[in-house]
């Protein structure tokens, strides 16, 4: 009694697969393959690159740019420009000394404006007061004071301006500078000298009623108050 209905079953398989073989061969599709709309398998994780910085954005961990103007120290054309309203001329010869102190010495961090007199024939002394600039500090009266020692012309007095180098506080400024304090170089009227301490220099920057001449030898010490006593 089973055999027949297996046999009937074995035969309904057979021709419901030939029916969908021929189904698939007349719309051309492969019966073999998934059908259009199944879900494709998902893709493999990719890592993910950084991102790019932005374009002109400094790389992370790169040194600062180079070539930024210094803000602590003051450029020819500021003293140029400084030093033609506090003589109250515009002169070449000034604008020549000034660059041959930069050419020398580089930019100042700070400059003195002030007046100073003197007087000697053989031996005399040297008093003057004027203010300190320094940037981003209130300007400082200062004093100084010294000995002039050399061949000098008679007494005068002048108004001087004095390129600071190197000075890292104010009160470094109160001690005495030596060096030659004549005009070392001199141009149209305005003559400059050099004076130092350990790595601090002051280059006085005069013009006044007559042209000093000759090499005077000697220090000016500076001090935060007037005082007599150049020593």
């Amino acid at each position: 009694m089973i055999a027949p209905f297996v046999r009937l079953a074995a035969v309904l398989v057979i021709l419901g697969a030939t029916i969908t073989l021929a189904r698939a061969q007349s719309d051309g599709s492969d019966p073999y393959t998934l059908p259009s709309n199944a879900s494709p398998a998902p893709a493999a994780a990719q890592p993910i690159a950084p991102a790019a910085p932005a374009q002109g954005a400094p790389a992370q961990g790169a040194p600062p740019a180079q070539g930024a103007p210094n803000s602590s120290t003051y450029s020819s054309a500021e003293i140029l420009k400084t030093g033609h309203h506090f003589f109250g001329s515009i002169s070449g010869g000034l604008a020549t000394v000034i660059e041959q102190a930069f050419a020398k010495y580089g930019e100042p961090n700070g400059y003195i404006l002030g007046q100073e007199a003197t007087g000697a024939l053989f031996g005399g002394l040297r008093y003057g007061e004027g203010d300190l600039y320094l940037q981003g500090q209130p300007a400082q009266h200062v004093f100084w004071q010294g000995p002039s020692l050399g061949f000098d012309l008679g007494g005068d007095g002048a108004r001087v301006m004095m390129l600071v180098y190197r000075l890292p506080s104010i009160d470094t400024l109160f001690q005495r500078f030596v060096g030659v304090s004549g005009s070392a170089y001199v141009v149209g009227g305005f003559g400059m000298t050099l004076l130092a301490v350990n790595t601090t220099y002051v280059a006085p920057i005069r013009s006044g009623v007559g042209l000093r001449l000759g090499i005077n030898l000697g220090y000016l010490k500076f001090t935060p108050q007037a005082t007599w006593n150049p020593f």
